[in-house]
């Protein structure tokens, strides 16, 4: 996705309209339907301007609330992963027409305007994150289908013989060293051949096969990245990141008024929105990306209405990231998880099974199959629209930094 790709269509105008359109509410019905009692607490009656900032805060804080709550959507499922890109792109949308709103009212200082394009720099750094997870996409796109052939021929009609034995086992043992070269892609490259050799000792599936030459196992890994990634082969994930969080910091009380704390709302979910996609599916070195020292720095809790929920969701990826049973999966996303663990059952029950099947060995094998098929399915089901999502926070990204240029103030007319 090269900037290039981007064609300046209008913000209203989307070939693929969003599935969560209703998400949440607006800004102003939010701002309207706020009890009385949040006006009457403050010592003076907030400005229009005033009050839609902090009608902006309560609604960032009601989608990450909504996120937290899971809405019926197992977390970090693709289903999960989609509601927080679209609460990202929603909470962008309207702080788009605050800042437009304020500037049409000349009520947004240099200082102002200088903090708004302090954000759209650190946003111009999510578009690498975007394009590697597009790519991280494509690659379990590409597993699913090694695994859909495993599972399918296994449950085709009339008897499993043999041929089909070897070919459900060919396709599993391709998908396993997909894994294995992932595994060293989203590593960084940082245990070099032993973790390959590591890695293909601990999640090779099927019989054991003799392993790969130390030659033939960095030949393969630099065809792979290099055919596959669309970032530079030196990208890294975990510096990404860093560089998005840097300087994000929350403003100080004295600082907090006007668009201090909405830029610095936004920032903090644009580092959410980028680290959950780096954790979830492949991206270069995204094992580096989930070290404590690479995560988003924490806001302080009772500073803003958006802190807790917010503090809630990294503190439980967190934890994810450190699950025994995901340290050393491809990505956190739960149907990559559930695709390893299905398609390692399966090769264990081929193996395990007599030629010919019969009886309960054949019964195991296709209950193995159906299971595998179902998660291939549902992978099926969500890619697609996963990834025209991640395009859609892409173009969204920059058409926001071209908006940003093209101001008065910072053009100086």
């Amino acid at each position: 996705m090269p900037a290039t790709d981007y064609q300046g269509t209008p913000s209203h105008s989307h070939s693929h309209p969003s599935p969560f359109s209703s998400f949440g509410r607006s800004l102003f019905s939010l701002r309207r339907d706020s009890p009385a009692s949040a006006a009457a607490a403050s010592p003076a009656m907030l400005s229009g301007e005033d009050a839609d900032l902090e009608a902006f805060q309560r609604h960032v804080a009601v989608h990450l609330a909504e996120l937290r709550g899971g809405g019926g959507e197992e977390f970090l499922s693709i289903a999960w992963i989609r509601r927080l890109l679209e609460a990202f792109l929603m909470c962008q949308e309207e702080f788009r027409v605050v800042v437009a709103q304020a500037r049409r009212r000349g009520a947004l200082s240099a200082a102002a305007e200088k903090l708004v394009a302090e954000f759209g720099d650190r946003a111009v750094k999510a578009l690498d994150v975007c394009n590697a997870a597009r790519d991280g996409v494509d690659q379990v796109r590409r597993w699913e289908r090694l695994a859909g052939i495993a599972a399918s021929v296994l449950l085709a009609p009339g008897e499993i013989h043999g041929g089909q034995l070897r070919r459900a086992r060919k396709a599993l043992s391709d998908l396993s060293f997909l894994l294995i070269e992932d595994a060293a892609a989203a590593a960084g490259g940082g245990g070099g051949v032993a973790s390959f050799l590591a890695s293909h000792r601990n999640r090779s599936f099927g019989r054991a096969r003799a392993s790969p030459s130390r030659a033939a196992l960095l030949a393969s890994s630099s065809h792979f990245r290099s055919l596959s990634w669309s970032v530079s082969r030196t990208w890294s994930a975990a510096r990404q990141l860093q560089a998005i969080g840097a300087g994000l910091t929350a403003p100080r009380a004295h600082e907090a008024s006007g668009l201090a704390a909405p830029v610095y709302a936004m920032g903090c979910l644009l580092h959410l929105a980028a680290w959950a996609l780096v954790a979830s599916v492949p991206c270069p070195d995204r094992g580096g990306a989930l070290q404590a020292h690479h995560l988003p720095a924490a806001p302080p809790r009772a500073a803003f209405p958006w802190a807790p929920p917010l503090v809630a969701l990294q503190e439980r990826l967190t934890e994810e990231g450190k699950r025994k049973d995901r340290r050393n999966s491809c990505g956190l996303l739960k149907e990559i998880h559930s695709l390893e663990k299905c398609a390692q059952r399966l090769a264990e029950a081929i193996d395990s099974a007599p030629v010919p099947l019969a009886g309960e060995r054949e019964a195991e094998v296709r209950e193995a199959a159906a299971e595998l098929a179902a998660v291939c399915a549902a992978m099926r089901d969500g890619l697609e629209p996963l990834e025209r999502q991640v395009r859609e926070v892409f173009h969204r990204i920059v058409r926001s930094r071209m908006e940003g240029l093209d101001s008065p103030m910072l053009n100086g007319d």
